[in-house]
């Protein structure tokens, strides 16, 4: 893709830490040619306090203060293996102040895998959008914890946050939560055209023209609706979709079942691809034991795509296991790249890189001109991967896939 056109140059794009490399390829896809090192310092006291500063040139006295007047200031967060989430945290409050302080107009806040969202609700009924009614037992888990989403969005918006985008957000709390406090100015960004794309012009799954001998798979009722849109995105006729329930037993045990609302059953489906799909993945416990019960129907392929990949080291030992071929997953967690951190799960890893798409959907937010492609990602893949190839690296550095068989 070539970067997007800014002409007006009043997009400034930094990141949350001194050297944050999804930071840096969001900002060469919007345009910026200056580094962000240039831009703002990361400042930090001799007392450990952090403080920000946005760089201006320290022989100009006729500006002072108003060196952001009228540009739009661009805040990527990502996690880090370096700083803690509440480390980061903050560096956002405090350099949202900064460029607000300094004459921003607006603060724009890209956190693809949006911080603290698995503390969704707190200890009442009214803390806390759910679809279905709160148990007591679901009240009792945050019994004595803060609604610490509500606080974090709350927070941003006090330090001059003005919009927050994030990727394919699991929880309908924290939607809500971001819907209200920021007015509408809150995009969940679904990355339904990345997953399509890759699926339909890869070699990771073996298909019918019609999708004969597809399936796509949903784990439970929460990631039905995204499975059953990813399955219209696809556009295959003939492509299965089925359902699967899982019952926690105990703290750490789940049952999986086919669900009794799915909509196809086993029958008819030995030897198919399947793709398991959901929005994020921690211990693999319930992927490991979901696609095991799968393996009755004896797949040709196995895979599991995941939007946020952020398995402990337990976690990434269980997702060896043989009952799945391959894990797809966006880089919304950038350590994912490190081949160290995937360990032996580089041999059945891919990871979609979206940097650009982050930069295109920020475009039409910012009413931006920029240049559309059809597939707005990159391919990160191991050469220990059964299916590398060269074509494949190559199809990568010159962002297409037409070249992968």
């Amino acid at each position: 893709m070539s970067p997007v056109s800014n002409p007006s140059n009043n997009i400034v794009v930094v990141g949350n830490s001194s050297d944050n490399p999804f930071a840096i390829d969001v900002a060469y896809a919007m345009g910026q040619n200056q580094d962000i090192a240039d831009l703002i310092g990361m400042k930090a006291f001799t007392n450990t306090e952090f403080c920000p500063r946005f760089i201006s040139d320290e022989l100009d006295l006729d500006s002072i203060g108003s060196s952001l007047v009228g540009k739009t200031v661009v805040i990527v967060s990502t996690s880090s293996l370096v700083l803690s989430r509440q480390e980061l945290a903050m560096h956002n409050f405090l350099i949202a102040r900064a460029a607000k302080e300094n004459g921003a107009i607006c603060v724009v806040l890209v956190e693809p895998d949006l911080f603290f969202s698995a503390q969704d609700r707190g200890v009442n009924h009214d803390l806390g959008d759910t679809v279905a009614e709160r148990s007591q037992a679901d009240l009792k888990k945050f019994d004595g914890q803060p609604f610490t989403s509500k606080l974090y969005a709350q927070m941003l918006k006090l330090s001059g946050v003005d919009k927050v985008l994030t990727v394919h957000n699991h929880s309908y709390s924290v939607q809500s939560i971001f819907s209200e406090v920021f007015e509408g100015n809150f995009h969940n960004l679904i990355p339904y055209e990345i997953y399509a794309h890759y699926l339909l012009n890869s070699n990771i799954i073996k298909y019918g023209p019609q999708g004969e001998g597809l399936v796509l798979c949903a784990p439970d009722k929460g990631a039905r609706d995204f499975v059953k849109d990813m399955y219209a995105k696809l556009g295959l006729s003939k492509a299965k979709f089925i359902l699967l329930d899982k019952m926690r037993t105990s703290e750490h045990k789940v049952a999986i079942t086919l669900h009794s609302e799915s909509e196809s059953t086993f029958e008819g489906l030995d030897g198919c691809s399947i793709v398991l799909f959901d929005d994020m993945v921690r211990t693999g416990s319930t992927v490991v034991k979901s696609c095991q019960f799968l393996q009755q129907i004896k797949p040709d392929r196995m895979i599991f795509a995941v939007s946020h990949f952020y398995a402990s080291d337990e976690g990434r030992e269980r997702m060896a296991n043989n009952a799945i071929d391959e894990i797809l997953t966006l880089n919304t967690l950038p350590t994912i790249l490190n081949r160290d951190v995937q360990g032996r799960l580089r041999k059945k890893m891919v990871v979609l890189k979206i940097e650009k798409w982050l930069a295109q959907e920020l475009g039409k937010i910012l009413e931006l001109p920029l240049t559309k492609e059809d597939n707005p990602y990159k391919i990160d893949m191991s050469s220990k991967n059964p299916r590398f190839t060269r074509k494949i690296w190559f199809a990568d550095q010159l962002s297409s896939l037409k070249t992968e068989s």
